[in-house]
């Protein structure tokens, strides 16, 4: 390969909340003695990004103003090339595209332009932490939607539970996740369709995150949420970014698209009242560098790194762990794991199974936070070597200790 996915990165003192933030909050405890840390839980990657990033913002860091700026023409015309490359998108201009602080930020400024606080809002569980906790935060109802694994294990939309739960609490907005967090799903054109069409018959405004749209696995393609009608792409908020792309989450800097002009105006409106979301101009050169001819292969041999350490360890999982389900993602670095069969035979709980994991350098995260009730959820963006080290571990200390 080009570039360099098998290298150790020492991420301490690096600013890494995955390596030095453990022991503290919600995050992992420290190991024992004896072992070292293999991060596994912040859904950041451990991998140098591409290196036209750096590139950019040092070229950029030369010149020693920072004073006020509007995003570029390159900026804009880096978004449209990159997504008719990348997913097929046409007609995309420059109006349809808005700056983000963050995707959750896209999120809640949609949701509160158009939603009341105490209404609810469907959300499919398994459920990102993150919209939780933002959605939760800005006195909105949850209403879950849970999604449901078929005869081969695959995670499918409930249509009946959905349109079900809209009529019965007069809901008008669903966050949608796509590909999904943390299952991994990767919709296909039909399901998106279908779920268009449920919220379309229930006046139901969509915002779609789509941040791990780029990490598609084994030959997986996303399909923007937008693009399957014309109802979807005038009654849905797309929100993107290159952070989970390029590991870039450090410099804050996301986008919508949105191409129906009112709601546009009134997105754009709630954003810009508290005056907080502007562009860091490192931030703009950042995903410049990052959505150039070297990011696209960049990402390409990313994509093929991350297959091989989901195929290994889906593999491994069901050759060694009995009693450990998991359905193997088809896009994002993250894998969800579902030990309640394990537990059950061997009389312990998610909490034990946890600890003994982290006691030897495995950091890996409660599943609980994302309404999985008995399960882990495992960042597998390491080099290869790593993740075998991780799953040797679990073989000998934990699963069949």
């Amino acid at each position: 390969m080009k570039y360099d996915f098998t290298s150790l990165m020492d991420r301490h003192g690096k600013d890494a909340i995955a390596v030095d933030g453990l022991g503290t909050g919600f995050a992992p405890d420290r190991p024992k003695d004896g072992y070292d840390v293999i991060p596994m839980w912040v859904a950041d990657m451990n991998f140098p990004t591409v290196p036209t990033i750096p590139q950019a913002i040092i070229e950029r860091a030369k010149h020693p103003a920072f004073g006020y700026f509007k995003p570029t023409d390159e900026y804009f015309d880096s978004i449209i090339r990159w997504q008719e490359t990348r997913n097929g998108v046409t007609g995309l201009t420059k109006e349809h595209i808005g700056y983000e602080n963050g995707v959750l930020g896209g999120v809640i400024s949609a949701l509160t332009a158009f939603a009341a606080p105490g209404d609810g809002v469907l959300l499919h569980s398994p459920t990102y932490i993150g919209f939780t906790m933002s959605i939760r935060n800005n006195g909105y109802k949850i209403v879950h939607s849970p999604l449901k694994k078929d005869e081969n294990g695959v995670w499918r939309m409930d249509y009946e539970d959905m349109d079900a739960k809209l009529k019965a609490e007069n809901i008008h907005v669903a966050v949608f996740c796509s590909p999904h967090n943390p299952c991994g799903r990767v919709w296909e054109r039909w399901e998106l369709e279908k779920a268009m069409e449920v919220y379309r018959a229930n006046d139901c405004l969509v915002i779609s995150d789509e941040i791990w749209s780029d990490i598609l696995l084994n030959g997986h393609t996303h399909i923007p949420t937008q693009s399957v009608s014309d109802w979807a792409r005038q009654h849905t908020v797309a929100v993107y970014a290159p952070s989970k792309t390029f590991n870039l989450a450090g410099l804050v800097g996301s986008y919508h698209i949105i191409y129906n002009k009112y709601l546009r105006d009134r997105v754009v409106a709630k954003s810009s009242k508290p005056h907080y979301n502007d562009m860091n101009v490192l931030s703009m050169h950042a995903l410049i560098g990052a959505y150039s001819p070297e990011g696209y292969e960049w990402v390409d041999e990313l994509k093929q790194v991350l297959s091989g350490n989901v195929n290994f360890a889906c593999d491994y999982i069901q050759q060694h762990f009995e009693g450990v389900a998991v359905s193997k993602p088809q896009g994002t670095y993250m894998l969800f794991l579902d030990c309640t069969e394990w537990c059950e035979k061997h009389g312990k709980t998610i909490d034990e199974v946890q600890k003994a994991g982290w006691d030897v350098g495995v950091a890996w995260q409660d599943g609980r936070m994302f309404h999985g009730p008995c399960a882990i959820r495992m960042n597998l963006a390491l080099p290869l070597s790593r993740v075998q080290e991780a799953f040797a571990r679990l073989d000998k200390y934990v699963f069949n200790a």
